[in-house]
Formats: C-alpha cells, sequence, structure tokens
C-alpha cells in the first residue's frame, strides 16, 4: 500500500484541504481529508482526478502539421480525408503501434489516464485481412502498455461509402469489414486486452453502416460502450435527409435506442428537437473542439445541451495538438464566438467556467469509456497533480485553480500522472518519453522520406 498527501484536492463532493489518498492494489482503499501527512507518504499541491479522452484516432498523430497547406479554393473536411487515406496508406502495424505510443505518452502527461482509441485501420495496405484478424489492434494495445494509459479499445466496423450502402471508395480498403468478419473481429480482440482494459464497438457513421448492420453489430458491444460518428459536416446532414428523410442524430434516436451505452461523437449540427432529445437520452456527446475548429466542421450548442442536462466529455480525434485543457479553452471559446458574449458555459451551482467543464468532461468521458470516476475509495488510482509554483498559480484559490490553468497557462503545468497506482509522469515528464519518442521520430522519417 502506498499513499498521496495533496494540500488540496478535488473530490466528487468538492474541493478538500489536507487530502491522503491511500492505494492499494491499483485502487483507492481509502480518502481522508483534513489529516496530516503521515511518514513515507507522497506529498503534493494539488490533487485532480484523471481525464477519460473518449475519442482517439491514434495513428493521426503522426498526421499533425501535414494537412495546414492550402490545396484548393474549397478546402473542407473532405480534402483533409484525402490525406488522411494517403497517409495510412503505408503503415505497418509496427508504425501504429509507435505513432500511437507517442500520442499515448502525450495525453498522459496531459493528464489523460484513459483513452478511448476508435479503431478502424484494420486491413493491411492490400485491404485483405492480416492472418490475425486483430494484429492491428494488438499494435494499439501495446501502444497503450508501454504508455501505461487506461484503455477502452473500439472496433469499428466500416462497410460503405456513403448512406444507403453506397460502395467503398478505394481509400476505405484497410478499413473494410462485412459483418461476419467484424464479429471475429471482435473475439480476436477482446483476446488481446489487460484485465483493466474496457472494450465496445464503434459503428463508424451512419455513412459506413446500413441500418440492417447496425441492428446485427450492436450486440457484440455486450454491456460495453457504443460509439458513433453522426452530423460531424453540413454535407453529412445533407446527404442523412436526401437518403431518409431524417438528419443522422434524428435518425439514431429514432431507430437505434440510444441510451447511457452510447457516444455520439461530434454531433455538431443538431436541431434544437435533436438537442433535446440526446440530452435527454442518457448518451454522452463526444465533443473534439480543436479537431472540430482544424476541420471547419462547426460548433456544438453546448450551451443549450448542459441546460437540457446533457452529458459530454471531450476527446482529441485527430490529435492535431494533445492537450485537454487546450479542447475544454476551445469549447468554451467557440461558445462565445458563435453568440458574441462572455461566460457561456458556467452555471449556478459552479460559477468558474473551467471547473464546470473539467467537471462535466470527467462524468461524461466516465460514462463513455467505463473509466473511474473520481478520488473516491474503491475507484482506479487514476490522477494527477498540477504544479503549484508555475506562476500562473500565483495567489490562487480553489474557486479560480481551474480557469487559470485553462485560459491563462502558458506552459504545461501537470506535474505527476498515476494510472492503476503507478506513478508515470513525473517533472511533467513521462519515464517512457525518451524511447517513445526516439521510436516515434525513426517511423516518421522513414513514412515523410
Amino acid at each position: 500500500m502506498t499513499a498521496l498527501w495533496f494540500e488540496r484536492a478535488l473530490l466528487a463532493e468538492g474541493w478538500a484541504r489536507d487530502v491522503r489518498v491511500a492505494i492499494d492494489a491499483g485502487r483507492i482503499s481509502a480518502v481522508e481529508a483534513d489529516v496530516p501527512p503521515q511518514p513515507g507518504d507522497e506529498r503534493h499541491a494539488i490533487g485532480l482526478p484523471g481525464l477519460a479522452n473518449l475519442h482517439c484516432h491514434g495513428f493521426q498523430r503522426g498526421m499533425a502539421g501535414l494537412s495546414e497547406t492550402r490545396g484548393r479554393p474549397d478546402d473542407d473536411f473532405w480534402s483533409w480525408r484525402e490525406i488522411m487515406y494517403r497517409f495510412l496508406d503505408r503503415l505497418t502495424p509496427d508504425d501504429i503501434a509507435a505513432i500511437n505510443a507517442l500520442a499515448f505518452v502525450e495525453m498522459m502527461e496531459s493528464g489523460f489516464t484513459r483513452v478511448a482509441e476508435f479503431h478502424y485501420l484494420h486491413n493491411d495496405a492490400d485491404g485483405r485481412r492480416y492472418a490475425d484478424p486483430a494484429e492491428t489492434a494488438g499494435a494499439v494495445v501495446a501502444a497503450s502498455a508501454e504508455s501505461g494509459i487506461g484503455l477502452t479499445l473500439l472496433p469499428v466496423f466500416y462497410a460503405h461509402g456513403d448512406f444507403g450502402g453506397t460502395p467503398p471508395a478505394p481509400g476505405q480498403r484497410r478499413f473494410l469489414s462485412d459483418v461476419d468478419s467484424f464479429a471475429a473481429l471482435v473475439e480476436a480482440s477482446r483476446a488481446k486486452l489487460p484485465a483493466d482494459a474496457t472494450f465496445g464497438i464503434a459503428p463508424h457513421s451512419l455513412r459506413a453502416v446500413t441500418a440492417e448492420e447496425l441492428a446485427a453489430i450492436v450486440p457484440l458491444a455486450g454491456d460495453g460502450p457504443i460509439h458513433i460518428h453522426a452530423a460531424e459536416q453540413r454535407r453529412e446532414v445533407e446527404a442523412s435527409l436526401a437518403w431518409s428523410g431524417q438528419c443522422p442524430v434524428e435518425w439514431l434516436l429514432n431507430h437505434a435506442d440510444i441510451d447511457a451505452r452510447w457516444c455520439l461523437v461530434h454531433a455538431t449540427h443538431l436541431t434544437e428537437s435533436e438537442c433535446d432529445r440526446l440530452a435527454a437520452s442518457g448518451a454522452v456527446a463526444g465533443l473534439c473542439p480543436v479537431t472540430e475548429a482544424n476541420l471547419g466542421d462547426g460548433i456544438f450548442p453546448a450551451d443549450r445541451y448542459l441546460a437540457k442536462g446533457g452529458m459530454l466529455g471531450i476527446g482529441t480525434d485527430s490529435n492535431i495538438l494533445i492537450d485537454p485543457a487546450g479542447e475544454l479553452r476551445a469549447l468554451e471559446y467557440s461558445q462565445r464566438l458563435r453568440e458574441r458574449r462572455r461566460a457561456m458555459l458556467g452555471s449556478d451551482a459552479i460559477p468558474s467556467i473551467g471547473e464546470r467543464l473539467f467537471r462535466e468532461a470527467l462524468a461524461g468521458g466516465a460514462r463513455a469509456t467505463r473509466a473511474g470516476t473520481g478520488i473516491a475509495a474503491g475507484e482506479p488510482a487514476d490522477l494527477f497533480s498540477l504544479d503549484a509554483e508555475d506562476p500562473m498559480f500565483a495567489g490562487t484559490d480553489s474557486a479560480t485553480l481551474f480557469d487559470r490553468w485553462i485560459f491563462g497557462a502558458r506552459t504545461p503545468v501537470v506535474d505527476c500522472v498515476w494510472r492503476g497506482g503507478r506513478k508515470w509522469v513525473e517533472g511533467g515528464r513521462h519515464v517512457a518519453r525518451d524511447d517513445v519518442a526516439e521510436r516515434y521520430k525513426a517511423v516518421l522519417r522513414g513514412l515523410l522520406a
């Protein structure tokens, strides 16, 4: 058994002082507040529960900065997708492991302690299944083990190029499955997971899955989460209306028994009715504000959605820049830009924008990934500390700490990170960073030569 002692820590009931967290076999065995440290306790200033990254395509970290040159006057998500297809064409399972490992290390260094990998790169370069159907899933598992991050693996079902069963494009050949081969992939992927991983499935989108296929694969999730891209771009919404007379989220709410198992990723373009129904469903809206801004997707109606009691979490999606504080800042700023107002997402109960968004992301991420929900007895020992000596925290108190971190910190302020009770990050640096970074650099030099 080990113990951590914090001058202050965020617990489920709020901020507490002089908090002692006892850890046994990777889980929190006891939490005491208003107690002095004991001999041998590791002491820190500020303790926070680890966040879950609820939407990630890890291999895309290797693309960061490669799509920022203007290629044509109408560049958008769809032209970016063509760049992505060209990048992934050359990736081997070893490449996937190396790129994911760096992405996961960077997540841990920023305060994420679990990642939901929306994993769709299943086939080899010519579109055939590997001899082991879960070859690339194994690469993701290896990367999570090396980085220490908790893993929620979500194999993706992808069969079509557009609504209504349209044939796939050549660039999608590495993603494709039919129902039977996907069931085999699910079984093989489950077998590779460590004991503390969780498992679900991800029908990619209504563009890539027919109604009949969706109904056939949902039972494969068991009691695990189900994630799906929905209403990310206007063109997608228009195509859905042409196919079914319904917007994507409307169709899912009407036909797919959406409940707390589900995470609708992006859900950017919602009608007021869709927004209110999604909020009432118990599903999580999986928001990736940095990627959504990078791709020019649009702005999620977070103010209305939260007012209606909806749950949301944050993801890093394309991993253009891995930073949970940046995701939360972009979420708030997008609301301000749309409405031309300030301080949009605070509440009467939690006036601090930063704290309110952190708590929402903590709860929504936990539901969407089956992660721990905070610093409490019985929960996984997944937590992190902030560097109280950073100038940004000078003179701050608990009421303003999150706001100063999320909106004002210029440099990374995450100090130490524990996952399953093991310290993986110290002094802001992951214990495996050097080896992981060297392998990543070698892979990228080869891919981009």
